[in-house]
């Protein structure tokens, strides 16, 4: 790996205790060449690949067929984490580790290169691995059959040594044709008792069926569906599943929604899932979009290039991004090889998807470039453009210093500026001009292009990015993996920018939000210790966003949103037993605070049943002590609530604390109400009187606008046994208004 990188996971332990994974030659040998001295790190790196491990199927078994997830988070190691499991796949007797690779070329060449060099395959005399890149058809070249047959046989001999076992690493690309072969390479081959280790990198990409919308539509109006009509990429991985008697087919993503929320009796579906966390040095979403204010910048809607705002000069963001891009270039070059000086310095240009766009911000930056060399490198100090370039220089100076003020002199970097701006490489990335960059060649990049540098795409020391690109189709998953500038970035946090229009701004404050509730409800469905496929689907997402590709969810999903409007409970007598135990939570309840509980202010006329008490109490308290005690069982009233807890959970656990106000109604004397479909006709108390001078303004009105509000009510039901039935009601504000995403277990 290009740099040391200390991963940590969240796990609970695992349920099959039949076998245990052991560190050996080749896992003990690259954890040396990673991390050299730092043993913490390394001890670190081991135990929480042994969880996933663990988790994978035991060797000594004859078949196993299991799905897992890795959830990390982006640009935060995800490839070690797979590396390191590759090379204890090894030392436990795995005898084939398959990666699918990505997309494109440059992808699976990217992760077939770190691979060997990482595994330091083909090194030494004694050789553990075979590695091969995307076999060839057997029928045209049967060379790579002809290799995994010859190993494969040397593993099922007795009384082969272990020194001539080696293990088959075969990276592939997630194509059809790729596919394909591989598969007819396999099929001619005896699989079993061969423990096989599948890894599939960005596993929601392209793997999952984009055709299940559709087949899911179609099957309900009766129709019996084939193999044949699954999306081909999807129909070739079922199908390497299962030709393959014992494998372990593990995705790695930081965008889990589609693997989550595709049905669950799918082939892909995971049934087990780990957490990664990166390490201390990371910088992710919370850091970028909510930490440090700094970093985020506007691109006004006027500088946005596009077919209704066509203009000829290089936006001013533009021209400023790049200020601070090689001021930092300039800094970084100064500085040379110290700790945290990234090895590379890159600007990343991401304006559209389209490579006539690419072009003409590619013309724009190297025509700023070009000049800013040509003036300060060739002009005269005395000269007036040479004069405000440098003014120009001074203020984004000024902006960097304030967040990186390790930063030399000004003075210091205006003697090598120019050089440090004439030396920097600026390359366009797109299907046209290709989508590869030798880090090694220079220390300093300007990368313009669109998809190329998305997903999976690791762009070395990104400082700089100027992405003034619309949201899309608001796809979560898609807007998050364009998020290159994540990283392992502390060292040189203050010198980070990134660009982005208002609309994308929101964004990806938002998905930050939406990425944490999912790590917590994953990370906290593990400690329970239920399965998978036991975990309601529900999280929170802005409506903005749609959660991922709909055609590869085969069920439609629900929203609830929550933001200045009540949360009532339509049925609390729906259980006697949790009547009973609301009751006693209430009670205790109203019992810890009866201090805080003070008679709320109104006209002196209001009845005895319209004066109630208010009490001010943290919002963590209230969550903890109240709202997260209560149970209600009716399906209708168990689902709302639990989305309201999640959005309120969420927020205490991401803002600064602040109060609620909980409002016990008519004091806690018994109000009737009136049962109808065996629902609360009507809980709130309406305005007395209707015109005229307001005595009671009615219950909707007992709250705080802008707090969350609760209120606790005390019922009897007319016509029926039912007393002293504890309810509440909740008013969450427009500014915690928040939308929930879900789906019903299958």
């Amino acid at each position: 790996m290009s740099k040391t990188e200390n991963i940590n996971i969240m796990s609970s332990s695992s349920n099959d205790e039949s076998w245990t994974p052991e560190y050996g030659e080749e896992s003990e040998k690259l954890l040396n060449k990673i991390f050299g001295d730092d043993t913490d790190a390394k001890e670190k790196v081991k135990e929480e690949t042994y969880h996933i491990m663990k988790l994978c199927g035991n060797p000594n078994e004859e078949t196993n067929n299991d799905t897992g997830l890795v959830f990390g988070y982006v640009q935060s190691g995800k490839t070690l984490s797979f590396t390191t499991l590759t090379a204890l796949a090894r030392d436990n007797n795995y005898q084939i580790v398959i990666v699918l690779a990505g997309i494109s070329t440059n992808l699976v060449n990217q992760s077939f290169n770190r691979l060997q060099n990482d595994l330091d395959i083909n090194q030494g005399f004694h050789r553990k691995w075979v590695m091969l890149n995307n076999p060839k058809d057997p029928i045209k070249n049967p060379q790579d059959k002809n290799t995994i047959l010859r190993e494969l046989q040397n593993w099922k001999k007795p009384n082969t040594p272990d020194d001539f076992k080696k293990t088959l690493l075969i990276t592939v690309m997630k194509n059809t044709s790729h596919l394909k072969n591989l598969l007819a390479v396999l099929k001619k081959l005896d699989l079993s008792n061969v423990p096989t280790l599948i890894i599939d990198d960005e596993g929601d990409q392209a793997s999952m069926n984009t055709r299940a919308s559709s087949n899911a539509r179609r099957e309900r109006n009766g129709e019996v569906l084939t193999e044949i009509q699954m999306s081909t990429i999807y129909r070739r991985i079922r199908d390497l599943k299962n030709t393959l008697p014992h494998h372990t087919f593990i995705q790695y993503t930081a965008t889990p929604q589609a693997p989550l929320f595709i049905n669950i009796l799918d082939n892909l579906s995971p049934n087990f899932i780990q957490l990664l966390t990166p390490g201390e040095k990371y910088t992710g979403g919370r850091a970028f979009c909510q930490e440090n204010h700094f970093i985020i910048r506007e691109i006004p809607y006027s500088e946005i290039y596009g077919d209704d705002n066509v203009f000829q000069e290089a936006p001013e963001t533009l021209q400023e991004a790049m200020r601070i891009f090689f001021l930092s270039v300039t800094s970084g070059y100064l500085l040379g090889n110290k700790k945290g000086n990234p090895k590379n310095r890159s600007m990343m240009v991401h304006p559209s998807r389209l490579v006539e766009e690419h072009d003409i911000y590619y013309d724009w930056v190297t025509h700023i470039k070009s000049l800013w060399e040509k003036v300060l490198l060739e002009r005269d100090d005395n000269d007036e453009t040479k004069q405000q370039i440098i003014s120009e220089f001074k203020e984004s100076y000024k902006d960097l210093k304030t967040n990186a003020p390790e930063i030399q002199p000004f003075e210091i970097l205006l003697k090598t500026l120019g050089h440090n701006i004439s030396n920097t490489a600026v390359e366009q990335l797109n299907s046209r001009a290709g989508s590869s960059v030798d880090w090694n060649s220079n220390y300093s990049f300007i990368l313009v292009g669109g998809q190329a540098m998305d997903r999976g795409f690791t762009v070395e020391g990104l400082t700089i990015t100027y992405m003034p690109r619309n949201m899309g189709v608001g796809n979560a998953d898609t807007i998050q993996q364009r998020a290159r500038f994540f990283g392992y970035k502390k060292d040189f946090l203050g010198h980070c920018r990134v660009y982005l229009d208002a609309e994308n701004i929101h964004l990806f404050s938002e998905y930050v939000n939406h990425e944490e509730d999912i790590r917590k409800k994953l990370f906290e469905h593990k400690l329970s210790g239920q399965h998978l496929n036991e975990m309601e689907r529900r999280f929170v997402l802005n409506e903005m966003f749609r959660l991922t590709r709909v055609n590869v969810l085969s069920e439609d999903l629900t929203r609830t949103t929550f933001g200045n409007k009540w949360v009532r409970i339509r049925a609390p007598h729906d259980s006697e037993i949790i009547i009973e135990s609301n009751r006693t939570i209430v009670d205790k309840f109203v019992s810890k605070y009866e201090q805080q509980f003070l008679e709320d202010n109104g006209h002196k006329d209001r009845t005895d049943e319209q004066k109630h008490l208010v009490a001010k109490i943290p919002l963590k308290d209230l969550f903890t002590d109240l709202l997260n005690e209560l149970k209600f069982t009716r399906q209708t009233d168990s689902t709302t609530y639990t989305n309201l807890k999640s959005v309120i959970d969420l927020y205490t656990d991401e803002f600064p604390p602040e109060d609620s106000f909980v409002y016990l109604i008519a004091k806690g004397t018994p109000r009737t109400r009136r049962l109808k479909k065996d629902e609360i006709q009507q809980l709130f108390q309406g305005k007395n009187p209707r015109t005229g001078e307001v005595i009671y303004p009615g219950d909707e009105k007992i709250k705080s606008e802008d707090s969350v509000s609760v209120q606790i009510h005390n019922l009897n039901f007319r016509d029926t046994d039912y007393e002293n039935v504890a309810t509440i009601a909740v008013w969450v504000p427009a500014r915690l208004s928040q939308s929930l995403i879900s789906k019903i277990n299958d």
